[in-house]
Formats: structure tokens, C-alpha cells, sequence
């Protein structure tokens, strides 16, 4: 409500008739600790002479007021209308009490509890005040690198339980000095329980280290720190979450330099800035993705790039999008002020490894990498990577959901249960479902090394302790080899094993708060099907419970399995294999192995039978010429989505649908074969992208109008890592929809493998409750 509303119910509250006094209880839940909630509701009795106290407690806060009845009723609507920006109110349970002989309205101490139902609220970037406070000579936290208050500043990732209290956090350790002390108590100022609170004289400090972790002797960290990058110097920068590598994003040589040490090819780097008025010289912007941009998460936001700008062109190879954030800590904000206008601020690892949190353990794993170190002496508890965003079809849509997000709740439509679920390989998240609240972990990655796993095991453990539930139940994929599944097995909890595109079904009508059943067309790159072969592009019917298996992608030979992932070549040869009696040559065979891949193809050793929408995108990509090896997953689908130039074709290759034992095929050789013909005719790898997308949405299109005929349903629900395409997504949706289909498509949580966990979870709630069918 705006501020004008606010002044209008404070003069109605200090206005109202006087009448005879009642007391009233609220007990609020949601996210309202650590977001100024406390001081708000003080200012609002204060100012209409109402007596009593609030005070946080395991589920919330609890309110008890008394006053005029009048006063108590604006009171009360002011409560749930005006709160401050950054709480979120789940439920207000108000009755009638006794009164008691009061003379003031207190804040009190917080209250322990063996239940925690309250919401941490998620780290949030920097606000308007404590940014003017920053830069004002006159202030005594000027250029103060940890400056916040109650509406800004660590939340998540620096509490270790629960209630959201100074002893329960990272700076336990810092002790207030006496003018921070007088602000953290005082109700009416904006750092009244600012928990993080600090400045110079008792708070943390930086320092800069380096290559080899020595302390350096600079006057001034931050100048140094600055002109360490503006002479193409790579700096590991200690942030909220974590530690990023920050290099000058116009200067080509060292970004090339960053990419080499890092072990990070060709994926783009995301870039920070420091205002949005730089964004928009390199990138063009709608109002959606500039709300994004400087919202209080602070995400990485994909933008469409501007030709003709001084970034460097290996920023973001291979794509037309460029990842934005701004500098959403007070210690990004004072780096800008003497460094290059846009830096590259990627996550400070070698390529797959979690992002690194602490001072010692950066010092040892960036050697090398890092040509100095600019550190703090603030803990991080549970480190915590950006988060990555994309505008499309008029919503901000979740690719990466981590800092700024986490562990903010997908409300659920009804309560249930604690359930955990596990996650996939990839992108991999972990959901706590504790009664109406699915919790997500932030974005953890691939579970391919070490020291994932062990940020995995921490994850998990922290969820559960600082949310104090106790699951009934694991739920994991049923990849018998992956690391969540092998880690729900040592659990000592009955545990149960659900199908990968189940699970994506599932978590998009969880964030939708839909039961279903729904169409559901769901494609990724890998999920372990329940026949035992690799499905990918699937449409299925149905809803958490279980769902039929009403159609696939014609199954297609992957020769050497993962293999084949890096290596889309080898893909487009087992596509050319199944699809044409004779194998054509085509110029992307040119200096590869081949004869040994037929070999394999030809003896049906080391082959798995695949479904794989994301496979197909990649034989694609390799037949034409654009990518016959990659360096990061779904490398080849971009470039040939890249290559499409924002359009599809007017005209389509063939496809066919055939029915098979009950199932129906989205026949896939006829493509191949069109694809192939017209690499051989000279058509410009372009073109053939757009009528690859056009045959897509085609038959997709005809698939769903089928499965509506035989069922009556028109609802469609949209999941899987491919509808990270922005092509297909946004003219898939469009079409639906004018034919009459009403779409569900991901926005709180990804769409990928990063949403998986939800839909894990919620199918374990129907296995309790004994509504489980699987996938038939």
C-alpha cells in the first residue's frame, strides 16, 4: 500500500472513537522475522495508544493488543495490508482474550519452541538507504563494505537455527559497539533487530590477499583491488553467498585468460553491473526484465545483447543472451567505484565443483586460478550461488534458484506430510515438504565430484535441522547409479524410487498449486525411464499420483551412452544409423572416427536406446556443422537454437506418429532424413534450425490435440530443461493457447533438473497417502 494509505490508517487509528477495551491475539506466520516486521507493528500501536507486545516465536511472531475496539480493527487490517516490503504473510489466526492491566506496547524477547514453523527470509541485495548511507561522507558507515538494516543485507546464509536471533548467526562473534547497540534496540529505528547489523568500529573488515594468500601491505584494499582488475588481473571476491571470480568483462585477454584457468571453454560467464542505466547500453530491455534486474533478489537476468558494445567477445560466445546482475552488496557496490564499468563475476570454482565460501579453502582450491584475493572475516554458513532468471512470455522464469530465493517457500495447495525429495544428477536441488511449505534448497549442481556430494550432505542435514522436521519418507530417482539415489539409501527412512519425467510433471502442477490430471509434455536430455532405457521427449497424462506414458520421441541409438552427450557427433551418427538404410556421408564426418562408432551401432555394443528430445536437438546441431563436440551441457542445442535467428521457419521437415502396443511415436527418422537432405542440398545451417524448431512445435501440437481428443483435457503442462529454449517455449505457449489449450509452464521453480526435487517430494506425499500409481 502506498505511503499516503499508510498516513491515512495511522490518522483513522489515533482518530477513532474511544471505547471500552478488549484484548486481541494474532499469530502471524510466514516470512516475518529478520524484514522489519517487529518495528512496523510497534510504530502502528504506538502511534494509536494501543498496550501489549509482539514477539518472535518458532511459527511466527505473536501480536497481543488491547484497546478500543475501533482501534483494534484498523489496527489489524494495517497489520495484514501494510507490512513491510520485504514480509510475507502466510496466515493470521486473530481472536478475543482477556485483558490485562498494561501501560505500553513492548517488543519482547524471542521464545523457543521444539516446533519451527517460521520462513527465513532469503539474502537480499542492498536497499536505497543504506546505498545513500554508503556514499555520504557524513555518514559513519561511509564506504563501510558490510553496511545493511532490517530491509537489506545476509539472511539465509548466515543463520545456523532458528529464531532468526543475532546469537544464532554468524556474527555472533562481532560484538555491537555501543551506537550500534542504541539503533539494534531502539523500535523506531531502521536497524531495530537488523540482526547483521555493524560498521566500522565493531563489525567485520576486509582484507586482500595475493596469488599465494600473503596479506597485502596497500593503503587502500579496494583501490588496490580495483586496479588489480583494470589491469586484466582476475580477483577472487568474497560475496554474500560465496566467492565469485571477477575479471574486466571488456578486456578480451583476460577473459580468455579467466577461461583458460578455470577449465570453462565456451558456457557464458555472467557479467555485474552496477546500475541498470549500464544495462541498458548493452542489452535491450522490456519493463519485466528491468523490474528483475533491480528487484530486492538481485537474480542473474538472460538479456538479449546490443551489437556493437566493448564486451569482450568471448564473454558470451554462441549466444545472443548476456546474464546480468547488478551489484547487489554494499562490497560489489564500492568495487565499482573504481573498477572497469562491466566486470565478469562468475562463480569462483573449477568448472563443476561447488562455488567456494571460505577464506583458507578459496587461498588453496583457486591457487592458480586467482590473482589475488579479496576476502572478509564474516562467515558464510551455507554458501549459496547466484541466481539465474530469464523473461519469458510474461514472466520471470527460474533457470537457477538459489541466493535471493532460497528458502523463501513454494506454497503448496494443502498441507500433508514431511517428505524429502532428493534430486537428479544435474542441477541438482533437495525439497523438504513440511505441512503447506515446500522448501528448495539453493542450487547445489552436479553430483559428479567430491566436494558436491559433501555440500550435498550438508544441505540436506541443514534443511532439516533448521527447519526441524523429520521426514516419513525419501524419495530419489530411479537411476540406480546416482549419487542422491545411493545417498537415499544409506538414509535410515523408508525411501521410494519415482520415474524422472513423473517427477517433473509433478513439480510443475506443485508450483501451479494444480491437482491435475493434465497433459503433460515433458522434455529434458536424460531421465532414466521405467523400462530401462533413456526417455527424453515424453507426454504423459495424469497428475502427482501416476501418470500414462501416452506417447515418446521415437527411440533412437546413443552409441557409448555419455559419451555421446559431449560428443553430439557420435549422436547424429546413431540418428543417421536407425534412420536411413544406407548412411549418408555428410560433411560433419570429416576427420572423425566414424568406422568404429557404425562398428558399435552395427553389433548393438555400448548402445542405449534413447528418447531424448535434448539427443535430438543435439544430431541436429552436429549434421549441420555447429557443434560436434561440446564443452558444457546443452552447448549444441544453443548454438542451434542460436543459429535460428529468433524465428521459426514457415515450413517444416517430415515427422509421422505412429502407434505402438498402446503408446504412440513422434516419429523421428523422417526428420533425420529431411535434416540430412538438406545439409547435402547447401541449405545454410540457419534455415534448417527453423524448420527443425517449426517440425517440433508441429508435432507436438498434433500429439497434445490427440491425447485431448481421447481424454477431454485441455490443460497442458510444460516441464524439462528444453523449455529453457526460449524459441520453442514462447511460441509453444502462444499456439496452445490460441488453439484453446490453457498452458502451465515453471516460474518459480526451474524447469530443468533443478525443479525435480519438488515433484519428488510430492509424489512421496501421494505414496503416503496411498494414491501412488506410477508411471504405466
Amino acid at each position: 500500500m502506498a505511503a499516503v494509505d499508510r498516513k491515512q490508517t495511522e490518522t483513522a487509528l489515533s482518530s477513532a472513537a474511544v471505547a471500552v477495551e478488549e484484548r486481541r491475539r494474532l499469530s502471524i506466520s510466514g516470512i516475518v522475522q529478520g524484514v522489519g516486521f517487529r518495528p512496523f507493528v510497534y510504530r502502528l500501536a504506538v502511534s494509536s495508544g494501543l498496550k501489549g507486545f509482539i514477539r518472535n516465536t518458532p511459527s511466527g511472531v505473536l501480536i497481543e493488543v488491547q484497546g478500543a475496539s475501533a482501534h483494534l480493527d484498523l489496527f489489524s487490517h494495517a497489520v495484514r495490508q501494510d507490512a513491510p516490503p520485504l514480509a510475507r504473510i502466510e496466515t493470521v489466526e486473530e481472536k478475543r482474550i482477556d485483558s490485562l492491566p498494561e501501560e505500553d506496547f513492548v517488543i519482547g524477547y524471542s521464545s523457543a519452541g521444539s516446533e519451527v514453523e517460521t520462513l527465513i527470509p532469503p539474502d537480499i541485495a542492498i536497499c536505497e538507504e543504506c546505498r545513500k548511507e554508503l556514499f555520504d561522507p557524513a555518514n559513519p558507515r561511509f564506504r563501510y563494505p558490510f553496511i545493511n538494516c532490517t530491509n537489506c543485507g545476509p539472511r539465509y546464509t548466515i543463520v545456523s537455527r532458528l529464531p532468526y536471533d543475532r546469537q544464532f548467526t554468524s556474527m555472533h562473534a562481532f560484538a555491537m559497539c555501543g551506537e550500534c547497540e542504541r539503533e539494534y534496540m531502539d523500535p523506531l529505528d531502521r536497524r531495530f533487530h537488523a540482526e547483521p547489523t555493524a560498521c566500522p568500529v565493531c563489525g567485520p573488515a576486509i582484507q586482500l590477499l595475493d596469488a599465494s594468500g600473503r596479506t597485502s601491505d596497500a593503503d587502500n584494499v579496494l583501490v588496490e583491488a580495483s586496479a588489480i582488475l583494470r589491469s586484466g588481473g582476475i580477483i577472487a571476491l568474497k560475496g554474500v553467498g560465496g566467492f565469485h571470480l571477477a575479471v574486466d568483462a571488456s578486456n578480451e585477454e583476460a577473459v580468455q585468460r579467466l577461461r583458460a584457468r578455470k577449465g570453462r571453454e565456451a558456457k557464458p560467464f555472467a557479467v555485474m553491473m552496477p546500475d541498470a542505466s549500464l544495462a541498458v547500453r548493452y542489452c535491450e530491455l522490456s519493463d519485466g526484465e528491468l523490474a528483475a534486474l533491480n528487484a530486492a533478489e538481485a537474480p542473474i537476468v538472460l538479456l538479449k545483447k546490443r551489437d556493437g558494445t566493448a564486451l569482450a567477445p568471448s564473454v558470451a560466445p554462441d549466444s545472443d543472451r548476456l546474464g546480468v546482475m547488478l551489484a547487489y552488496s554494499p562490497l560489489h557496490a564500492l568495487l565499482f567505484d573504481g573498477s572497469p564499468e562491466v566486470l565478469v563475476m562468475t562463480s569462483a570454482n573449477f568448472s563443476e565443483e561447488p562455488i567456494t565460501s571460505e577464506n583458507d579453502d578459496a587461498v588453496k582450491r583457486l591457487q592458480g586460478i586467482a590473482d589475488a584475493f579479496l576476502v572478509h572475516n564474516r562467515p558464510i554458513y551455507l554458501k549459496c550461488d547466484d541466481s539465474v532468471t530469464i523473461y519469458l512470455s510474461g514472466k520471470l522464469r527460474q533457470l537457477r534458484r538459489s541466493r535471493g530465493y532460497v528458502p523463501a517457500p513454494v506454497y503448496l495447495r494443502e498441507s500433508g506430510p514431511s517428505v524429502l525429495g532428493t534430486g537428479g544428477e544435474l542441477k541438482n536441488t533437495i525439497t523438504l515438504l513440511k505441512g503447506s511449505h515446500a522448501i528448495l534448497s539453493q542450487h547445489i549442481g552436479d553430483m559428479k565430484n567430491f566436494e558436491s556430494y559433501r555440500h550435498y550432505e550438508h544441505v540436506a542435514l541443514h534443511l532439516q535441522h533448521l527447519f526441524q522436521a523429520s521426514p516419513e519418507l525419501v524419495v530419489h530417482d530411479l537411476h540406480p547409479d546416482y549419487m542422491t539415489t545411493l545417498w537415499a539409501a544409506r538414509q535410515e527412512l523408508p525411501r521410494l524410487g519415482v520415474q524422472h519425467h513423473h517427477a517433473h510433471l509433478a513439480s510443475c502442477l506443485a508450483e501451479q498449486r494444480e491437482d491435475g490430471p493434465v497433459i503433460g509434455l515433458i522434455l529434458d536430455g536424460t531421465g532414466y525411464g521405467s523400462d530401462g532405457t533413456i526417455w527424453g521427449g515424453e507426454l504423459l497424462i495424469g497428475d502427482a499420483g501416476g501418470a500414462e506414458r501416452f506417447a515418446s520421441l521415437e527411440p533412437m541409438p546413443l552409441p557409448g551412452g555419455e559419451a555421446a552427450i559431449m560428443q553430439p557427433w557420435r549422436a547424429a551418427i546413431g540418428y543417421l544409423f536407425r534412420s536411413f538404410p544406407e548412411m549418408p556421408e555428410l560433411p560433419f564426418m570429416n576427420e572423425r572416427c566414424v568406422d568404429p562408432v557404425v562398428e558399435l551401432l552395427q553389433k548393438h555394443v555400448g548402445i542405449y536406446e534413447t528418447s531424448s528430445c535434448g539427443r535430438l536437438f543435439d544430431a541436429i546441431a552436429a549434421l549441420c556443422g555447429l557443434k560436434g563436440e561440446i564443452s558444457y551441457e546443452g552447448e549444441a542445442a544453443v548454438a542451434l537454437t542460436h543459429a535460428a535467428g529468433g524465428s521459426v521457419g514457415d515450413s517444416a521437415f517430415s515427422y509421422g506418429l505412429q502407434e505402438d502396443n498402446g503408446r504412440w511415436i513422434m516419429l523421428v527418422s523422417p526428420i533425420i532424413r529431411d535434416a540430412a537432405a538438406a545439409v547435402l542440398s547447401g541449405v545454410s545451417a540457419a534455415e534448417i534450425s527453423r524448420c527443425f524448431h517449426r517440425t517440433l512445435l508441429d508435432c507436438f501440437q498434433e500429439i497434445i490435440a490427440k491425447a485431448s481428443m481421447v481424454t477431454g483435457i485441455k490443460t497442458v503442462a510444460l516441464s524439462g530443461g528444453v523449455f529453457q529454449n526460449a524459441l520453442l517455449f514462447e511460441t509453444l505457449i502462444r499456439e496452445l493457447e490460441t488453439g484453446g489449450y490453457r498452458v502451465l509452464a515453471h516460474s518459480l521453480v526451474p524447469s530443468n533438473d533443478g525443479g525435480l526435487s519438488l515433484g519428488q517430494a510430492m509424489i512421496g506425499r501421494e505414496y503416503l497417502k496411498g494414491n501412488y500409481r506410477g508411471v504405466y
